[in-house]
């Protein structure tokens, strides 16, 4: 049996938001256990990269799709191409997403309307599209990469955390639904990372450093990985984390809104 054929025997796993950060630390760990991948991500050149290297490296196939999901048209485009191709998903990671800073009345809407078509709408229409056939096959594992943001509200992150909270509620509510199927879904709520994640948000300026220790990618990307192989539904990574998280469920909403606004108010004199 030919290389191509074994490799198109194998398990297939979708990663959007693969070319960086925790997307990029997935991708790599689904390659390592042989699994073919289908890569999306707004960066062609680190795609291009990634499909120029993985295949001889691990001896798997990869198709890449330079798709902006903040575009409205991209999750139907990159479904039809996947059935024109004959390419069966086993494992879909939604990883892509992105956050704003600034208070509401002041940030831009444009780059708003944006974050929630790829934290949400693209999410949701990625996972339905892939979802029937996964529930078909009697097989399927769904990965939502949310934040520890899911579960309070957040004054100067405020479309951000809404869009976390939305995931964490999708993905514990489908993931209900789909019991006995054999389809699984597990949504990741990390706390801070060091990834470049903060940049765009622009968070290098609040007190969110000082506060939090922050979990590298390759960690994070780990403990999402095996959580979602048990077919765990909600991920926290970090004890500090958990009990944050919990601590949430028994605080007066106003006084955590409070605290959250205090965490992410910017340094003073800066």
């Amino acid at each position: 049996m030919n290389q191509i054929s074994e490799s198109r025997q194998k398990k297939t796993a979708l990663i959007t938001g693969a070319a960086s950060g925790i997307g990029y630390q997935l991708t790599q760990i689904f390659a390592r256990h042989s699994y073919n991948l289908v890569l999306v991500d707004k960066n062609e050149q680190k795609l291009t990269e990634i499909l120029d290297e993985f295949p001889q490296k691990f001896g798997i196939f990869v198709k890449i799709f330079a798709q902006d999901l903040s575009i409205p048209t991209s999750p139907e485009e990159i479904f039809t191409e996947l059935q024109q191709a004959s390419i069966k998903i086993d494992v879909l990671i939604n990883n892509a997403g992105f956050g704003t800073y600034g208070e509401f009345n002041e940030t831009d809407l444009t780059t708003e309307l944006k974050m929630l078509q790829v934290n949400i709408v693209s999410l949701t229409h990625l996972t339905k599209l892939l979802l029937k056939d996964m529930v078909k096959q009697n097989y399927g594992k769904i990965l939502n990469v949310a934040s520890s943001a899911a579960f309070q509200p957040g004054p100067l992150r405020a479309v951000y955390f809404a869009t976390e909270a939305y995931v964490l509620s999708f993905s514990e509510a489908i993931a209900n639904e789909l019991e006995g199927t054999g389809v699984s879904v597990t949504v990741l709520c990390p706390g801070l990372t060091a990834s470049e994640f903060q940049q765009p948000s622009a968070m290098e300026d609040s007190k969110i450093p000082n506060v939090n220790r922050m979990m590298d990618m390759q960690t994070l990307a780990k403990i999402g990985y095996r959580g979602l192989m048990k077919n765990k539904t909600v991920i926290v990574p970090g004890m500090r984390n958990k009990l944050l998280t919990e601590s949430v469920r028994f605080t007066p909403r106003n006084l955590v809104t409070k605290v959250v606004r205090s965490i992410h108010e910017l340094k003073k004199n800066r």
